[in-house]
């Protein structure tokens, strides 16, 4: 184990609370954790108490368990899913209480297990928690989804150490990339948060028409609808309460334009999609829509993940990370978007972010589709950046200007 592990551990928690979560007095938190979690949620049960929370309740979910159903269950059982586990998400979004998620699966968890299944699988789960992601998706709750090393994600990510010494590894990028190893890790989230902020003021004053991606197997544009809005890793719920929902975070996203997209554009590095791994693939958009598929692994997966819904086939966002943060020079590649998408730019398909366009949470569905924006049941995030990436911004009144250069910004603030 690490040295110090312990007090690492609680300086984690504490931040999942403070920066993360930023939990307020009297609300109530709802943990979803992979069952290995546990030493981590007792840490945050008793920072979330010592600032105040009413209630904190707790979820364990179990890989192996999530295996033996594929392995053993009844093929026609894939659509049931457990209304109680979704209808408490829901009761807490609705009171506007916290909830947090520890991620850590297995990325291969569902290797070779039917892919029709797994669509099966998922699509009956985003189908019950889409009341809950609506409430997400404007940002009504402060919610957060942080990470727990498990032995099986360990293990990937450090194929050639001993199996003993995995999850230390793991624990030690974590709490780097994740600013724990800093001297005052609350006050480094402050400055790091800020310095986001700079970068979105930016972008919002230019309110670019569109955005032009090239790079090797990348040619792409996708505009932007009027009166979008970029926001970064801090946001607010309707009552006041700011909050960051990943952590770690190095983004500064907006919402494309789901009728606006055109080109082809090529992922940077692999996608774990809820136990399955999608591996160099690419995808072209002609008017808004995915119309062709490559992939040299997993691409029945993508295939089915596009085919979800009609809007799984367009985008729902569209986010710039400069290729030198943390994540990126880490040199590793977690094998999990939470990580793997603050290290390059990234596209999502699927559902968009509401509070992304200027007064898109009072809109109902069609008048937000029809400024724009993207509903689906999934919202999936992809990586495309690398520092072979440039992207150039039109401007409103003609012409176009450098974004990012070589993977890095090309302005400064």
């Amino acid at each position: 184990m690490l040295p110090n592990f312990e007090t690492s551990l609680k300086k984690y928690a504490e931040l999942l609370v403070k920066i993360g979560l930023n939990l307020q007095p009297r609300q109530r938190l709802l943990i979803f954790a992979p069952l290995p979690s546990a030493p981590l949620v007792e840490q945050v049960v008793i920072s979330a108490y010592q600032n105040g929370a009413r209630l904190v309740d707790v979820f364990y979910g179990d890989e192996r368990v999530t295996l033996a159903r594929f392995q053993y269950a009844p093929r026609d059982s894939f659509t049931e899913v457990t209304d109680w586990f979704y209808k408490a998400a829901l009761d807490y979004a609705e009171r506007g209480d916290a909830v947090l998620q520890l991620a850590g699966t297995d990325p291969d968890l569902l290797k070779g297990q039917n892919p029709a299944l797994v669509h099966t699988y998922n699509l009956a789960r985003s189908q019950a928690l889409r009341p809950f992601s609506a409430y997400v998706s404007r940002d009504a709750l402060n919610w957060l989804i942080a990470a727990y090393p498990t032995a099986s994600w360990a293990a990937k990510v450090f194929p050639n150490v001993p199996a003993d010494q995995c999850e230390a590894k793991l624990w030690e990028a974590i709490f780097e990339v994740c600013r724990v190893t800093q001297p005052d890790p609350i006050a480094a989230w402050e400055t790091h948060l800020a310095r986001l902020a700079t970068w979105t003021a930016y972008l919002n004053h230019k309110q670019y028409t569109s955005l032009h991606y090239t790079a090797p197997g990348t040619d792409l544009t996708i505009g932007l609808p009027q009166q979008h809005v970029w926001v970064s890793g801090r946001t607010k719920t309707p009552s006041g309460i700011e909050f960051t929902a990943n952590m770690p975070t190095e983004e500064v996203f907006t919402l494309p334009h789901k009728d606006h997209i055109a080109g082809v554009v090529r992922a940077s590095k692999p996608l774990s999609y809820n136990g399955t791994l999608i591996e160099d693939f690419s995808l072209t958009f002609e008017a808004g829509r995915v119309v062709e598929i490559k992939a040299a692994q997993g691409e029945e997966t993508l295939r089915n993940m596009i085919n979800t819904d009609a809007g799984a086939a367009s985008l729902g966002e569209v986010a710039l990370v400069p290729h030198n943060s943390p994540i990126s020079q880490s040199g590793l590649l977690f094998f999990n978007t939470l990580f793997d998408e603050n290290a390059a730019c990234h596209l999502a398909l699927g559902d968009g972010i509401r509070y992304c366009l200027q007064g898109g949470i009072h809109l109902s569905d069609e008048e937000y589709g029809a400024r724009g924006g993207n509903h689906s049941l999934i919202h999936v995030d992809f990586m495309v950046g690398s520092g072979q990436m440039n992207i150039d911004g039109q401007l409103l009144g003609g012409g176009a200007e450098p974004i990012m250069r070589n993977g890095e910004w090309a302005f400064t603030v």
